[in-house]
This record gives structure tokens, sequence and C-alpha cells, in this order.
């Protein structure tokens, strides 16, 4: 039984890997926490009307209104082109970023992403972020006002704006729009953005009226629809934020579903906003003061998901003129982009805009390992081979002891049969001894397993960097490979591409995950044959189960894969030669293909 312990440790571990593909990989749909969350939810179905304003006991020091409508209800029919003429409108033009703010509402509804396009093919469409919502794919971001009936009308969604002068908004030319309200309230709104993806919005607010006037800011990004791809349960895709003291917040799209409306409560500094995959939109809202959150989904008419923020009141004193700044982000989740974000702008935790996951504090820094190589070599793929042998030279030692333990045992298997021999079938015996004998070899029975348990943190670590990150994607390696964050294109079963029909998806067995499984295979089998018919008959078959499994997995991390059990294999040779241990690797194979191994 002690002789076997490694290879039903190393079985169990396996099926374990496969388990967890099971569990991450699939998408599966289980949300944990559908209790309620709290109990004043109900209350929160009024704030679905669209009115404006509602009545306040002192109109002139506080406001009591809910934030405006959408303004988008019914079907979306309207093309993009036909949405985005209906209204006037500020063009942007910056190195990132292409687009224009609509004056209705100073609204960001028309953004698109210069720098990524829609497949590997340059050619093809750049990603559009933000569309009109009057559109099938609606989205966009808004910054407005809640007043009273002393306040007057104040910005909101059918605001109409007024440029001052001409000119397209870039990273070097600001645009002003002013509003006048019918009480004499001036609004002058400065938008201003930097090379990559964050807006300014800076509200001045002149009373010329002879009473004080209370408003509440607010801001809100919208979209009416969720991605058509299923979320990966390693990713989290919906609503986000980090609302001061209450932390980081990660709700997901099927929740609000349930529950109308999840509010976290009130926070003084920090952010919020929807993230995709790669993409998100965030809201920044003046650090300084308190503001109520709001992750909701509407069906007045049309489904949409808003995340929100309603600010305390500002009162405004007559004569006197109040600044109000606030924070839009929009694009793409760019890690040193979004780091430089979180020092220039003191945003709190804006770097966990990117979904590094429980163990972010080995993941991040192994993408920042892999960037460094990319930007030395030019070539995620390389990056990726030379992180490995970095990661294996910090595992070494550890490595190293576990082969030459393994290398031991097999020099101990004479002994470990004399052992055999003599108590028979006195299993407790014949256990007590070996473990006497390993004592004295210092020997570690499970030495065979630490090499493959040492490749797993590392492995979904890989896993989550390639998956998660937008530097990753459409990175090309060499060849064939032009997107290391998408499965293998090839497949044995059309013979590479020589033949001319589709192979079904569950069959695109591709080249590396075929290289990957003969390195699994010659891994395995650098070791004698286990005696035992059931064990060799599951070391056989591993490597293709393996191979089938790992097919589906971004080529990026096949390539990892097979690259690290290539090193194992030259690291297990050197280390028994060295230990005057045979390695078993050719005579192995040679009894595989019927040809008898010469005695040792």
């Amino acid at each position: 039984m002690e002789k076997n312990r490694n290879y039903f440790v190393a079985i169990a571990l396996s099926v374990l890997i496969l388990v967890a593909w099971q569990f991450l990989y699939v998408n599966p749909k289980l949300e944990k926490d559908r209790a309620s969350l709290e109990a004043q939810q109900a209350a929160q179905t009024q704030q679905q009307t669209t009115t404006t304003t509602a009545d306040g006991t002192t109109p002139a020091v506080s406001t009591s209104g809910t934030l405006p409508g959408a303004t988008a209800t019914g079907t979306a029919t309207e093309a993009r082109d036909t949405a985005l003429a209906k209204s006037a409108r500020i063009e942007i033009d910056t190195p990132a970023l292409a687009g224009s703010i609509n004056l209705t509402g100073a609204r960001f509804d028309d953004l698109k992403l210069k720098e990524f396009h829609e497949t590997v093919d340059k050619s093809s469409p750049i990603i559009t972020l933000l569309s009109p919502a009057e559109t099938e794919h609606g989205y966009f971001a808004e910054i407005g006002y809640v007043g009273s009936d002393a306040t007057g009308t104040v910005p909101g969604p059918q605001t109409v704006w007024t440029q001052d002068g001409t000119g397209k908004l870039t990273q070097t030319t600001p645009v002003k729009l002013t509003f006048t309200n019918d009480k004499g309230v001036t609004f002058a709104r400065t938008v201003s953005v930097d090379e990559h993806y964050m807006f300014t919005i800076t509200d001045s607010i002149e009373n010329r009226t002879d009473a004080p006037i209370a408003l509440s800011p607010y801001g809100r990004s919208t979209r009416f629809f969720k991605p058509t791809d299923p979320s990966v349960y390693v990713l989290h895709e919906g609503f986000i934020g980090v609302l001061g003291e209450l932390g980081l917040q990660e709700v997901k799209y099927s929740k609000t579903e349930d529950n109308t409306t999840v509010t976290p409560g009130k926070a003084t500094g920090g952010w919020l906003g929807i993230t995709d995959k790669y993409w998100a939109t965030a809201l920044v809202p003046p650090q300084a003061t308190p503001y109520e959150t709001r992750f909701s989904h509407f069906t007045d008419g049309r489904s949409r998901y808003q995340a929100d923020y309603r600010q305390d009141d500002i009162t405004v004193a007559p004569g006197q003129t109040v600044e109000v700044k606030n924070l839009f982000f929009g694009g793409a989740k760019e890690v040193p982009i979004i780091d430089q974000y979180e020092k220039t702008y003191a945003i709190p935790q804006f770097d966990l805009m990117i979904d590094w996951g429980w163990f972010w504090f080995f993941t991040k820094p192994m993408f920042q390992l892999m960037d460094f190589f990319f930007r030395y070599f030019g070539n995620f793929g390389i990056a990726i081979l030379i992180t490995t042998i970095v990661v294996k030279g910090l595992f070494f030692p550890l490595a190293n002891k576990q082969y030459a333990s393994m290398a031991n045992m097999k020099k101990m298997q004479p002994k470990m049969e004399e052992l055999k021999a003599k108590h028979g079938d006195d299993r407790m015996a014949l256990q007590q001894a070996m473990m006497q004998l390993y004592k004295e070899e210092k020997i570690n029975p499970l030495a065979g397993c630490w090499p493959i348990l040492l490749q797993i943190p590392v492995f979904f670590a890989l896993y989550k960097v390639i998956y998660v990150t937008i530097e990753m994607r459409h990175a090309p390696f060499f060849g064939w490979i032009q997107d290391l964050s998408a499965p293998d294109p090839t497949s044995i079963f059309n013979l590479f591409g020589l033949l001319p029909f589709a192979v079904p998806h569950m069959l695109m067995i591709g080249v590396w995950p075929i290289i990957m499984g003969i390195t699994m295979f010659l891994q395995m089998r650098m070791n004698p044959t286990p005696p035992d018919p059931t064990q060799a008959m599951i070391f056989t078959w591993m490597p293709l189960v393996f191979t089938f499994m790992l097919a589906t997995f971004p080529a990026g991390l096949v390539i990892y894969w097979a690259w690290n059990n290539t090193l194992s294999i030259i690291q297990q040779a050197i280390i028994m030669k060295r230990q005057g241990v045979k390695i078993e690797l050719f005579d192995n194979l040679k009894s595989l293909f019927g040809k008898k191994p010469k005695p040792s």
C-alpha cells in the first residue's frame, strides 16, 4: 500500500484538476448569496419613476426628489448612426478615443476605443463601448442634479446644454458647456480628457437668486443589455465599486434581477460602475462628500442595468458659486493605466477594477513579471516561457529535493522487495518496516506528487492572468497562434486545416495540446511502470484525458504546461543521473512499442 501511495495521490490530484476545471470553466450559474439583503428594498420601487422632482418640506435647503429616468423606453429600433444624428454633439478625438458628447443631457453615449479591434484582424471594426440609449446596445454615463421647486430646473437627461465656442474635445483642448435655468441659476460645465480614458467633469454652480438653493449631484452608468457570452466563475462581470469604508462591492446582474435594487449604503470616497471582461465604465464622485449608491435593474418598458450614486445636498447661498468635480472612466482595463489613475487621482483601490481574484498577491506579480519580459522581448508567448523558467528557478530547491527523494526511492526498490518477502501478508508489520526504511534513508514517499502540486497554483494564477488581462487579448505568439487568450485554432481531425471541413468544437485538438500531451506522457514514463494494471492503465490514459481537457483552454496556458513539462523532464533526468538511478524513459518506450528492454 505504501508503495502505491504516490500513484493514488497523483490520481486524486488529477481528478481534483478535472473537477476544478468543470467548476471554474464551464460557467456554473449558481449564485450562493440569494438571501435577502435589506428589508428596505421594497421602498426602492418608486425610484423607477421618471419624475425629476418631488415635494420637499424645506425646498430652500433640502431636496427629496428621485433620480430622473433614463428617457429611453419601449423597443430599441434605431440604428446607431440615426440615433447619433438626432441631437447636437461635441466630437471626442484623442489618441485612444473617438466619439462624441450628446449636448442633450451632456451625456457620454458615443465612445469607441481606437486601439482595440473586434477580432485579431487589424482591419476589423474598433471596439464600440458606449452607444445612445435608443439603440439595441444602449450604454451611457451622465452627471446631473436633483433639485426642488425653489431651485428650478436642474441639469438632467433632458437638459440642452450650450457649448461656449466651437471645437472638439481632445486631450489638450477641454470644452465648456453652460445652462441657465428659469430661476437664474447658472451651471457652467468644463469637460476635459487625458490621453487615455479618464474624463474630468467640473461644474460651477452660480446662484443669482435672492434665496439659498439646495441641489443634490448624481451620477450614473446605464446599459440596456448584458454580455451575451456566459460569464466564467473566475471572473466578475457586472456592477462593481469600492465604496469608502464599505469596501469592494461586486454585484452580479442576476442579483439585481432577483432583488430589483441593491443598496450597499452611504459612503464617503471611492468609485462605482459596470465592468466587463476587458472594458469598464466607472464614476468617481467628490471624495470628501457622502453619497448613497444603488445597483439596479429596471423593467419600465425596457430592461436596463444601472449603477448610480446620489450625493448629499449642496446648499448655495445667494450670490455664491460652488464647484463640483466628478471623474468618469470609460475604456479598456489596461493594468498600467488603471494603476496610474489610482495614484494620480487618489482613487481608493481603483486597481480592483481588474479581477485579480483571491490570490491577487500571487496573480498580479506574475502578470507584472510577464509584462516586464514582454516589454523587453515584444512577445507575450516568449514572456510566458521565460516566466516559467523564473518560477521554476524559485521552486528549484524544493523540487530538487523532491526529485532526489524520488530517485532514492528507486534505489530502495530491492530493499522494499525484501521487506515484502519477509513480512508476507502481515500488512501492519510491512507498513511499520516501510516507514522505518523511509526514515532511515530520509525518503519522502509522497515526493512524486510535489512537482504536480507545485504546478497547480502557478497554473491557476497564469490562467487568471491570461484570461482577465486585456494585454493578453489578441496577443500573438508565432505561426498559427495569433491570440494567446484563445484556444489553439487547429485540429488534428482535419489534419490541422489541410482537409476542407470544419471540426466540431469538442474535437478541436490542436498542435499545442498534442505537444502538451506528449510532454506529459514522457514525464510520466520517466518512472517505472506501476505493477498494478489499473494504475498502469490510468497513467497511460491520463495524458490523453489532459490533452482533450486543455484543448479548450487558452493557448498561452497550454504552451506554459508543455514548456513546464519539458523543463521538468530535463531536471528530473539530470537529478536521476547524479543519483546513479536508472532513467526508465527509454525502457518504458521500448516496452510500449513491443521491444523488450535490455537488462540493466
